[in-house]
């Protein structure tokens, strides 16, 4: 019987969530045993052309050459998945769209000249996406899940409440209540398992909007506390500052 084959691609992106499959250590063996990974860069020598039956792409879309790439990645695969923050919404690298373009290069490169960035953004801008694995890095429980309902053919688990519910599970204290700590769990999708107020740390947002995420009325909040706009728009700015959601909090005072 012939293995699903899997591509794994990489775009603007710091490498982390393909770096999470391979942390999948203890169940890795078993996980190649069911699925072929073809086209891994980071940890085959050689790869395989496609086609391929599941696509994981990690990383922003931030220039031309990336979009060519994306757009032959769709056509070379049955399902196309957006792995992480970065190619579910533009993750960090979407932080430089709210400046000037050329003022942001000019920050890292002396010779503008062979610069040719553009906008950061997440694949699905460029081409259809038929499901969004989230975190920064990507959750790997959340990814093996993933992988084992589509070998299954079953539609996979993905949690569309907040971080707050999973804190509510985990008995955490909350945060924003006894420290009055600034956190975005509130409007974040779930699936991380509240893994940074669980170590004291408030939510910040990495896994983008939840359904029905009321950002603005958590802005209000923010100005409450003493957050200026500047600071607030940084919050909703840093990970998924293009949705829609995040952007009406990071202009709503």
């Amino acid at each position: 019987m012939t293995k699903p084959r899997v591509a794994v691609y990489k775009m603007s992106s710091c490498a982390g969530c393909q770096l999470e499959i391979l942390n999948l250590e203890p169940i890795l063996l078993d996980l190649l045993g069911a699925v072929e990974l073809s086209y891994f860069v980071m940890a085959r020598r050689e790869n395989e052309p496609g086609p391929y039956d599941i696509g994981l792409v990690e990383g922003a879309i931030t220039c031309g050459e990336e979009i060519e790439r994306l757009k032959k990645a769709r056509q070379e695969c049955h399902l196309l998945v957006a792995l992480g923050s970065c190619a579910c919404y533009g993750g960090l690298p979407s932080i430089k769209n709210w400046q000037p373009q050329r003022v942001v290069e000019s920050r890292v490169y002396d010779n503008l000249a062979a610069i040719h960035s553009t906008t950061a953004y997440g694949i699905d801008y460029y081409v259809p996406v038929d499901a969004y694995l989230k975190g920064c890095p990507v959750s790997r429980e959340e990814l093996l899940d993933f992988i084992k309902s589509t070998l299954l053919g079953v539609r996979p688990y993905l949690r569309p409440h907040s971080v707050c519910v999973e804190c509510k599970l985990h008995e955490n204290v909350c945060l924003f209540v006894t420290d009055g700590a600034i956190c975005l769990g509130p409007v974040t999708t779930a699936g991380c398992g509240a893994l940074c107020p669980s170590r004291g740390k408030p939510c910040d947002g990495c896994r983008g909007p939840a359904n029905d995420a009321n950002t603005v009325s958590l802005a209000q909040t923010m100005v409450s506390h003493g957050l200026h706009h500047s600071d607030i728009m940084r919050y909703f700015r840093k990970f998924a500052g293009m949705t829609p959601e995040f952007s009406k909090g990071a202009e709503a005072v």
